[in-house]
């Protein structure tokens, strides 16, 4: 694990440019940093589940990537209010997972629209209320949100955003949203700031140990992070683990692909699931995205996806 952390520092070191905005005691979960002038980087607590946020300022307000879980999206907030006094207009839910929408309503009381491609609320249709329900169980800051005589469940996004790229322009900041296709989930959003070279991810690409595939489509993911790696990329902000430059899409990239292959081999040469779990060991070129323990799900899940020949996310959970 510290030879993994290590290979984490080094690629946000790697970055130069950034520099810590918020002073805190050390770059811990929660610490800002500012990636570009008016573009800002706040890492999730990964011990509360939070996802990481980025604000970006354009000429008479803010976009917020993400809303978060309720006490993340409580935590960016008064983050927000460090770095500009400007209003959040904005937030744009990457995806449908908990960690990145479940703050959703919190936003738009605070007076924000909340947005995302189309695909992320007709996921929402069929995996919630069920997903909500679950976590309000374990998680505080969900099941004060879930009130007896309103519907459980997580806000949807305002706006659906129903084409492949959509653009925000005041003239100060030109910010773009891109759907490559199905990678992580059905609805993956990128944002990509063309002028300042900066991606943000969700997670589409992490940096760490961090992927969730129940509802990923393993063999087209590396397809779509090629459509990504054509922008000119030289900071990526990814969903979970530190930010880092453009070769987070190659190492993510790459992990699929050797995840799908060593599995797809174990397959043919007619070996059962649990010992591909144990044998399995993957390069040392995308050790930095290997867990400990979250192989074997993963393992799990790539098994599924190749002997029924369906995407994990289009199989039973």
């Amino acid at each position: 694990m510290r030879r993994i952390r290590a290979l984490l520092l080094l690629s946000f070191a790697a970055l130069g440019g950034i520099a810590l905005f918020v002073s805190r005691s050390d770059a811990t979960p929660g610490t800002v940093r500012i990636v570009v002038p008016g573009v800002w980087f706040r890492e999730g607590d990964m011990d509360q589940g939070h996802c990481n946020n980025v604000i970006i300022e354009m000429k008479d307000y803010l976009i917020v990537v993400d809303a978060n879980y309720p006490s993340g999206a409580r935590a960016t907030m008064a983050d927000v209010q460090r770095v500009s006094s400007k209003p959040v207009k904005y937030v744009f839910d990457t995806h449908h997972h908990a960690d990145h929408i479940y703050g959703n309503i919190l936003w738009t009381q605070a007076g924000a629209t909340t947005i995302a491609f189309k695909e992320v609320g007709e996921e929402l249709k069929r995996f919630e209320p069920a997903r909500w329900l679950a976590a309000a169980k374990t998680r505080p800051d969900v099941a004060e949100l879930t009130r007896e005589g309103v519907p459980p469940g997580p806000e949807p996004p305002k706006q659906d955003i129903d084409q492949p790229r959509f653009v925000l322009n005041d003239g100060s900041r030109k910010v773009e949203f891109h759907h490559f296709g199905w990678a992580h989930t059905r609805g993956d959003g990128f944002v990509y700031l063309p002028k300042e070279q900066v991606l943000c991810t969700g997670d589409a690409v992490v940096n760490g140990p961090h992927n969730n595939l129940m509802d990923a489509n393993i063999a087209n993911w590396p397809v779509v992070l090629r459509a990504a790696e054509k922008l000119k990329v030289k900071y990526v902000l990814p969903g979970h683990g530190l930010a880092g430059g453009r070769e987070l899409i190659g190492g993510q990239e790459q992990f699929m692909l050797e995840l799908h292959k060593a599995v797809k081999a174990g397959i043919d040469a007619g070996k059962k699931l649990e010992d591909l779990q144990t044998s399995i060991k993957l390069p040392e070129a995308v050790s930095a995205w290997v867990g400990e323990t979250s192989l074997k799900g993963q393992i799990r899940d790539a098994y599924a996806e190749i002997s029924q020949g369906k995407p994990r996310g289009d199989l039973p959970h």
